[in-house]
């Protein structure tokens, strides 16, 4: 009877593993000493990010990072409403803009690994809308022509981003505007991400797919992928894949009422050098639609659409460190994670030292990018000035939270990884 109990019980935790309803560990403090880092080096951190601060070049922030798996630096500095008085706080949440692509590609990969699509899938097998793709040209003389698409964009190109699809700036500019494509923002549109998408398969792209690096709506065709995919709306399907069983309890696409005072205030530079807020606005460099009941609330845009804290995406980010795991809960296979953080670029151009996996971009040679870290080391950031990064190598994890946009002569990423890095003594 009891070895009967036993199978029974560890039967239920495999079907809820798999459902998605079991959450990992919390991440837990340690003494930074215990695990190769000084922490009277790091204490030095504190004065560098509170510079900023007291300059008044920045309203606030929040920095969190892990080594060997625990917390050895967590800070807060500022203001989370400078108008208000509300400080900035460890669970403030801030729009992570392109941070949310590295969670969407995790989608597809999920998607990839269970056999629901192939990343070398034509686009239009899931949007036909994308089929017979026109390349916009630029002829020298303002205007462009249309030649044919050389072969069909792949969700690995997506992926990449080397479709050839940038966020509408591209040589048809005008007819991405005229269509309401222009910028990451999402929130306004009272329309689903798919029903969009759709529209913009008609869009001439700005490059043969394949051939270039360009930045654009990849990760928001993507999003729209994983719907037709999964059988369910894009927010579900990351809800119940990936943020509930890492239990990212405070991301969110749109944001509930109850949250909204922790929600930071995006800032602009003055024309004096100080940091003001941006007025309240619908648009993608305001304080935006990002609260439940503010808006739509219609469109998921897997590009850039996300809201989460530095604890929670720093548990993402330990969950591709540890290759695919946190805490007994799985969401992919180290062989996954592997493929996600190598280079797909080939020749294709990208940043000195540097190459694109599937949602991150790659250190591949340290001296040529020219700054402290490791090889392999991946990342990314966002839009409101936001920034992370894992380095397999040092077994550490960096978030990197603020909200200012844009971010004109600030040096404080170089700050905070030269900080962090002339810390680790092991």
């Amino acid at each position: 009877m009891n070895n009967t109990i036993v199978r029974l019980f560890s039967a239920a935790v495999l079907a809820l593993l798999f459902s998605g309803w079991v959450q990992a560990e919390e991440l837990r403090q340690v003494d930074p000493d215990r695990v190769g880092m000084s922490a009277d080096r790091l204490a030095r951190l504190d004065g560098i990010l509170e510079s900023y601060i007291k300059e008044d070049r920045i309203a606030g922030q929040v920095v969190m990072v892990l080594r060997h798996g625990g917390i050895v630096f967590a800070d807060a500095n500022g203001w989370r409403d400078k108008a208000a008085g509300a400080p900035m706080t460890q669970d403030t949440i801030f729009r992570i803009a392109s941070q949310t692509k590295a969670i969407v590609s995790t989608g597809i990969m999920i998607l990839n690994e269970r056999g629901l699509l192939d990343i070398a899938d034509p686009l239009s097998r899931y949007f036909p809308e994308w089929e017979d793709l026109q390349v916009a040209v630029a002829d020298g003389e303002g205007g462009y022509t249309l030649e044919p698409a050389r072969q069909p964009i792949t969700l690995r190109h997506l992926l990449t981003h080397t479709s050839g699809v940038s966020y509408g700036s591209g040589p048809a500019q005008e007819l991405w505007e005229q269509a309401g494509f222009q910028g990451w923002y999402f929130a306004n549109k009272n329309e689903s991400i798919g029903e969009s998408i759709a529209r913009m398969g008609s869009l001439p792209i700005d490059a043969q797919p394949g051939e270039s690096w360009i930045y654009g709506y990849n990760t928001d065709i993507l999003g729209a992928v994983i719907e037709k995919a999964s059988g369910k709306d894009l927010w579900t399907f990351l809800r119940t894949e990936i943020l509930e069983p890492l239990d990212m309890h405070d991301t969110h696409f749109y944001l509930p009422r109850e949250k909204a005072n922790r929600l930071a205030v995006v800032y602009r530079p003055g024309p004096n050098g100080k940091v003001e807020a941006i007025p309240e606005r619908d648009g993608m460099e305001s304080q935006g639609l990002y609260v439940q009941g503010s808006g739509p609330n219609r469109s998921y845009s897997g590009g850039a659409g996300f809201l989460s804290t530095a604890r929670d995406y720093s548990r993402f980010l330990q969950m591709m460190l540890n290759g695919g795991e946190l805490g007994g809960v799985r969401i992919l296979s180290p062989k996954t994670v592997e493929l996600m953080t190598t280079s797909h670029l080939g020749d294709i151009p990208f940043r000195p030292g540097q190459g694109f996996g599937l949602g991150f971009s790659i250190v591949e040679d340290l001296g040529t990018r020219g700054t402290v870290g490791s090889e392999g080391e991946f990342g990314w950031g966002g839009a409101y000035h936001s920034s992370y990064w894992v380095d397999p190598e040092e077994d550490l994890v960096v978030v990197y939270l603020t909200q200012i946009i844009p971010a004109t002569g600030l040096d404080d990423y170089a700050r905070l990884r030269n900080g962090i890095y002339q810390a680790i003594v092991d």
